[in-house]
């Protein structure tokens, strides 16, 4: 069994079949050809992987990260974030990651918040004279501080499959998330200033 539960998935591999399915699909032909008494547990076991109450809070903190760029909280963020660094050389920018760590405090969504601060500051930042890749690579970068920062989802999926403490990750994670942050915002500071970019940020 082990070696034909290899053999399908090296296949699945070797077709570009999704690795999900590819391991899914060598096991359950496993279970199928040798084993089709305990078949029936699949679907069984596959519903009580995902009946855990608090994966119930992942569809909210997507939904609040969705009312938040419907309503137009996310533009007050930028405004607010920008009143805060937005004076210095490379403001912009920095402005991106603080709105993305306050951003994704709320809404523990990486996508979330890509798809929320990006489609405001990236335009911005182009517009301010950055290369159009170094915007999104900074948009696409600061939005990952949402798998840090608490609540995050990722934190919320580990603690249900492993049973760890998610009140413990979110606090093992603030600190973290905001030195990642704050380490985050002086870099790119001083890349603007080796670059000359951003001298006038603050001019609009």
């Amino acid at each position: 069994m082990p070696l034909t539960l290899l053999i399908t998935m090296l296949l699945g591999f070797a077709f570009s079949i999704s690795i999900a399915i590819a391991i899914g699909g060598s096991a359950i032909l496993g279970l199928a050809l040798f084993d089709s008494d305990r078949l029936i547990l699949v679907p069984k076991e596959m519903f009580t992987a995902i009946d855990k109450f608090p994966l119930a809070a992942i569809p909210f903190f997507i939904l609040a990260g969705n009312l938040m760029e419907t309503g137009g909280i996310s533009r007050r963020l930028v405004d607010f974030a920008k009143s805060l660094v937005g004076g210095v050389q490379g403001g912009l920018p920095m402005t991106c990651v603080l709105t993305c760590m306050i951003f994704a405090a709320v809404s523990g969504s990486s996508v979330a918040t890509t798809f929320a601060i990006g489609a405001i500051l990236v335009p911005a930042l182009v517009k301010h004279g950055y290369p159009s890749t170094y915007a999104a690579s900074l948009q696409a970068t600061s939005a990952e501080l949402g798998v840090v920062i608490p609540p995050s989802i990722p934190m919320i999926l580990f603690g249900v499959s492993a049973e760890v403490s998610i009140g413990e990750l979110f606090i093992a994670g603030v600190g973290p998330g905001i030195l990642i942050g704050g380490v985050l915002m002086l870099f790119v500071h001083l890349y603007c200033r080796f670059k000359g970019w951003g001298k006038h940020d603050g001019d609009g």
